[in-house]
């Protein structure tokens, strides 16, 4: 028993000097990567897949999924996203995530069913996009805030410094590390195609074509070939246009609805909208969006070439409901299995709400019942902009 506990201590104390070396020796490593640090972080050295991780995994073209070994791998479902960048984000460009568990600044609970969640931070996304000149891509990384995926771009000025030279921005659909994007949001620089020159006042048709003796002779081949050029030019995704420079019939995404405000429209992973035609006064453009909804845009107002990236999102599953707890997801409690106190579909014996209609735990009729008509049916402005509402009913099932 003696020998037994003296071995143990010797195993004690050769642990504890083992722990102490390899601590410091973190420590001086972790110092020599601090003062090697750059702006742009390299990533980690990426360990190789050990056998179990081999076997267990079962990739395909789009999705990864694994062995049934546990129940909450399963039904687990991935998107392969093997260009995604496997370092830490610029944290100059990233805040700390706050969160509140849905409660407002009384304590009191006004958004249900949220609570807990993995910490974030926060990754400062440019809708702006005010900063004209190429930019380079250097990544593409993960968005825990956002469905899609967003780009870390790189301004070619060499005058610029923090943020004007660093800046992510959602990344399009296709957009890979050495890609290059442009704003044009303040317009056409003169001289980028020859022929060309922009003009608000024109609008569309921003073509020269004045009465000068020195311009009347420009034949509409050469208007068309300017125009070609601009559009093989400009017309790229991720770049950024104003709407009257965009053609019928591309696909935009990032849609601002105010010529100096952000982009707030078509921002969800895989998702897009389509140019249908620009009104011949030359002020609003009609956009199709991803509901249907056919609505006027102010032609001055920017949008950005593409659809957004990651549209295998929706088809993602996540295997077990701890996922949606990292999430910040709490559990949603059905309105039957509560009190009649509670919800309109409580209390009772058995499983039943009473022959009554879904209603919401307020009371509001939740299937059939509009609560708001938008455009031309509903009330005086309530959202002149709608020209065709999304379609619903027969209408939607029909498309």
């Amino acid at each position: 028993m003696f020998a037994g506990r003296c071995g143990a201590n010797l195993r004690r104390s050769g642990l504890s000097s083992l722990s102490a070396s390899s601590s410091s020796t973190a420590f001086l490593c972790n110092n020599a990567r601090f003062l090697t640090r750059k702006y742009a972080s390299e990533a980690t050295i990426q360990q190789a897949p050990t056998e179990v991780s081999a076997a267990l995994a079962r990739t395909s073209s789009l999705y990864k999924t694994y062995k049934p070994i546990t129940p909450g791998i399963r039904h687990l479902k991935r998107p392969l996203n093997l260009h995604l960048y496997q370092g830490s984000p610029l944290r100059h460009l990233t805040v700390p995530l706050r969160k509140s568990g849905g409660r407002n600044n009384t304590g009191r609970i006004t958004i249900r069913f949220r609570g807990g969640g993995h910490r974030q931070r926060i990754r400062l996304v440019d809708f702006n996009r005010h900063e004209p000149g190429p930019h380079d891509v250097v990544r593409v990384e993960y968005d825990p805030g956002r469905s899609a995926h967003i780009a870390l771009i790189k301004s070619r000025d060499p005058t610029a410094t923090g943020r004007k030279m660093w800046s992510y921005i959602l990344a399009p659909e296709g957009l890979r590390a050495g890609h290059v994007v442009q704003s044009f949001r303040h317009g056409i620089p003169d001289g980028l195609v020859p022929g060309f020159k922009d003009s608000k006042e024109v609008r569309g048709k921003s073509l020269e074509n004045t009465s000068s003796s020195s311009q009347a002779s420009q034949t509409t081949s050469t208007a068309s070939l300017a125009l070609g050029l601009l559009r093989a030019t400009t017309i790229v995704p991720g770049n950024v246009l104003p709407l009257r420079l965009i053609p019928t019939g591309t696909l935009i995404h990032n849609i601002a609805l105010k010529p100096d405000g952000r982009a707030i429209l078509v921002r969800s992973a895989g998702t897009f909208a389509t140019v249908v035609q620009h009104e011949d006064a030359g002020k609003y453009t009609h956009v199709r969006l991803q509901s249907g909804e056919v609505r006027q845009v102010l032609q001055d107002c920017f949008a950005t070439i593409g659809k957004v990236s990651n549209p295998l999102w929706k088809n993602r599953n996540l295997g077990k409901a701890g996922r949606s707890r990292w999430l910040g997801r709490r559990p949603h409690v059905r309105g039957m299995a509560m009190n009649r106190c509670d919800h309109p579909h409580g209390g009772g014996r058995g499983k039943s709400k009473g022959n009554k209609q879904p209603r919401s735990v307020w009371g509001w009729l939740t299937k059939g019942k509009r609560t708001r008509k938008p455009g031309p049916k509903g009330p005086k402005n309530s959202n002149k902009m709608v020209i065709r509402e999304r379609p619903r009913g027969v209408e939607k099932r029909a498309s």
